[in-house]
């Protein structure tokens, strides 16, 4: 992976001169990520190319974060003609990659990142921001349609799909015009840092929140507590979310339950279309291995009384031989 061409003039121009640059990470869009480091110090370039990535969206949102005490990247400098940002560094520590290395405790660190979303929860979202709608919601599952279905050989009805999740997600709807929260969008083990040497909401430093908008409360959770990226028993996920009801003072414990059911259904079924879409599309076809987990997760959701007519239309429209194993999708 090799840091774009404009990359040592533009470190030049805001003190990093002769910095070296070391191939980092990519994600799941067309971003990359390099470390940068220079007479002891060390930061983060993201090479955002301006005709794929708008990188505005990320500084606004990294604003809000800082200004309500979460640990968002400081941007250093930036130049967004190039799409570049030099970006705060906070390390190489993942929470995904420290728990699979057996080197944090499971419990603790879920436990901090719903704490988090408990704080996140109590101040309100950027009134810039805007409402996670039906539009979008409904954008998202049809990814399902457009790349999952044809991939795996389907002839579907998109008629009853719309349908099927206009019958299902209205409570969500009026709960998030409601009562809005400020929803990261991807919030799970790959995304949260863990700092060393610090405390608090500051101990856990978050990534990728670009897509952020005001949404309902329940989506970040099942964000982090169904992630496609590793496995999360059904064990930890109901503890895990019964501290998130308690701490957040939720009193309707039922219909938080059926809303979080519903989007986690909204956001598995969205993650089917989006992983066959890298791999047909972009040519990422690492992705497509996560798609059994997410079928799991995907199954306990359709289990849920609320979403009864979503599961009918999975019934009639997908044979289970076109879910898990993935074989010749």
């Amino acid at each position: 992976m090799l840091p774009p061409a404009t990359a040592p003039a533009f470190l030049a121009s805001h003190g990093w001169g002769g910095a070296t640059i070391e191939p980092l990470a990519g994600d799941a869009s067309f971003r990359r990520y390099f470390r940068v480091r220079d007479r002891g110090r060390t930061a983060v370039l993201m090479d955002a190319p301006p005709d794929r990535e708008d990188s505005r969206p990320f500084l606004f949102v990294a604003e809000a974060l800082l200004a309500r005490g979460f640990a968002a990247p400081r941007l250093i400098a930036g130049d967004l003609g190039q799409g570049l940002l030099l970006l705060e560094d906070f390390g190489d520590r993942r929470m995904g990659p420290e728990l699979a290395a057996g080197r944090v405790d499971e419990e603790a660190i879920y436990e901090a990142a719903v704490d988090l979303l408990v704080a996140l929860h109590r101040v309100p979202p950027p009134p810039e921001l805007p409402i996670y709608d039906r539009g979008e919601l409904l954008r998202e599952v049809l990814l399902f349609l457009d790349w999952y279905a044809p991939a795996a050989g389907l002839a579907v009805d998109r008629e009853s799909f719309v349908a099927a999740w206009d019958a299902t997600w209205g409570q969500v709807l009026a709960e998030t015009a409601r009562a809005p929260v400020l929803t990261l969008r991807d919030y799970h083990a790959d995304n949260i840092m863990l700092r060393d040497g610090h405390s608090g909401l500051q101990a856990l430093g978050l990534l990728d929140f670009q897509d952020a908008l005001a949404g309902h409360r329940a989506y970040d959770l099942v964000s982090l507590l169904q992630d496609a990226r590793r496995d999360v028993s059904p064990r930890l996920e109901a503890r895990m979310r019964a501290r998130f009801i308690a701490r957040a003072g939720i009193a309707g414990e039922a219909a938080f339950r059926a809303a979080y059911e519903v989007l986690g259904a909204q956001r598995n079924v969205k993650i089917l279309g989006i992983f066959v879409r890298l791999r047909d599309r972009d040519g990422r076809r690492g992705y497509v291995e996560m798609l059994p987990r997410v079928w799991g997760y995907l199954a306990r959701n359709l289990a849920h009384p609320a979403l009864a007519p979503v599961s009918r239309w999975f019934e009639a429209q997908v044979p289970h031989h076109a879910r898990e194993p993935w074989c010749q999708c």
